[in-house]
């Protein structure tokens, strides 16, 4: 079986939620066609690898300007060319070295610009074969003895090819393979799905909770007509709602005491606030050209689907729906950092109620005995927060749309890491939300 058959069939096991997301997924006419196509036939060739390709042309030129440079010295160009090519000698000429990156040049460019291939054992060769050659060379030969070009060269070509593969290993490959397993969950979700988990997941796919409203406790925990009792796990899910959305509805009144961290030529900003017993909280704040209900239906009610759209998000699924407020979800997070960051998951309650004013989805880390922690992943664990939609009393095609973030990534990873890659990553999330409203605003 290929790889890229395996890859799918595992994300629909490990992933059943996608499957839903087919249902809603033919009901919206807001989603791009352009998802529909593979990576590889979205651009000849990825911009990252592009980058990489010219990484090598680099490597060419620059050993060719440092070699030319040694040539133009007081017997000049052309004697000296006639000592290192016709009269090569391994012990004192440089020619090798140019061939050498000569050989690096061809065979990467014909390897992963050419026939395009997605494995590191090509670079594995060529910097394997330009580590030991320099190695001998600088052993075996008389170079140092010529001044500073002697040591200059074989340093520069040794780095140079390292660097190349640690880029197409860590940034090349790593980034397209992210590419491929989001364009196939896209598939799977799009056309296996229904076939796999019939309705398992369909019932309320755009369901929406009963407007609640400020100080009310009975929406939705108590008991009525027609309404199964609730086990003493599911009342503490719906619980935990309610401590996130205590928190959040805390944070929201005090705006005047947010601290401003970063902002973005969009006019998005990002804010800190300490939390007691939680600790530092990010908090996003953009403002989108379209209405409260459209974020309201993309961001909180239909979470399954924002894989197809946000990039930022590697996987979600619902695993339990308690009662009309209150969900337990499973996520994952993708990589942050340039892949410093690696994937994240979470197991989260989150509480949704509709006001008159606004919309919010509350939330906060939980258990759940579907998703024990994977091997995988790096289980996060998040504080109290959630998304909350403004809406405009005097305009109702525009919104604010504010994301509030307590969360310890876990793992040993520097604090400040941490924290550029949290607000990186709202910035990011916005980003793909304003264009996902624009394409929704764009269809007839």
């Amino acid at each position: 079986m290929s790889k890229p058959t395996d890859l799918q069939h595992d994300l629909e096991r490990s992933l059943p939620a996608i499957a839903s997301i087919s249902t809603s997924f033919s009901q919206s006419q807001g989603f791009s066609p352009y998802c529909y196509f593979s990576p590889e036939k979205r651009k000849a060739i990825s911009d990252v690898r592009r980058t990489f390709c010219l990484f090598v042309t680099f490597d060419l030129l620059f050993i060719s300007l440092l070699w030319i440079i040694e040539l133009n010295t007081k017997d000049g160009i052309q004697k000296n060319l006639e000592n290192e090519i016709i009269e090569y000698n391994f012990k004192t000429s440089f020619f090798d070295i140019f061939v050498l990156a000569f050989f690096r040049f061809f065979v990467l460019l014909l390897a992963y610009a050419i026939v395009k291939l997605r494995h590191w054992w090509v670079i594995a060769v060529t910097t394997l074969v330009s580590s030991a050659f320099l190695i001998v060379k600088v052993i075996l030969s008389e170079l140092l003895t010529k001044g500073a070009f002697g040591y200059l060269l074989p340093i520069v070509s040794f780095v140079i090819a390292w660097l190349e593969t640690w880029f197409l290993d860590f940034k090349v490959l790593t980034q397209e393979a992210e590419e491929e397993r989001w364009y196939l969950a896209a598939q799977a979700a799009a056309s296996r799905g229904p076939l796999l988990y019939p309705g398992a997941l369909s019932e309320g796919q755009f369901y929406s909770p009963p407007e609640s409203f400020a100080g009310s406790d009975n929406e939705s925990d108590e008991e009525g007509a027609g309404r199964k009792a609730l086990t003493a796990q599911e009342k503490e899910y719906v619980q935990q709602g309610k401590d996130a959305m205590e928190v959040v509805d805390q944070i929201l009144a005090q705006e005047e005491n947010w601290k401003f961290e970063k902002n973005n030529d969009f006019g998005d900003v990002v804010y800190t606030f300490e939390i007691p017993f939680h600790g530092k909280t990010f908090i996003l704040k953009a403002f989108l050209q379209c209405s409260a209900e459209t974020v309201y239906q993309e961001v909180i009610l239909q979470p399954e689907k924002m894989i197809l759209w946000n990039r930022t998000v590697a996987a979600c699924q619902i695993l339990q729906r308690v009662e009309d407020n209150t969900i337990v979800s499973y996520d994952v997070a993708a990589g942050a950092a340039g892949g410093v960051v690696s994937p994240r998951d979470f197991v989260n309650v989150r509480r949704i109620e509709r006001r008159r004013d606004r919309y919010i989805s509350s939330g906060m880390s939980t258990t759940h005995s579907l998703k024990p922690p994977l091997s995988k992943y790096v289980r996060g664990e998040n504080g109290p927060g959630g998304f909350i939609v403004l809406k405009c009393p005097s305009n109702p095609r525009v919104c604010t749309f504010i994301w509030i973030l307590n969360t310890d990534l876990k793992g040993r990873l520097p604090r400040y890491l941490i924290h550029q890659s949290l607000a990186a990553t709202m910035f990011e999330f916005a980003f793909h939300l304003r264009q996902r409203v624009s394409e929704l605003s764009g269809k007839p």
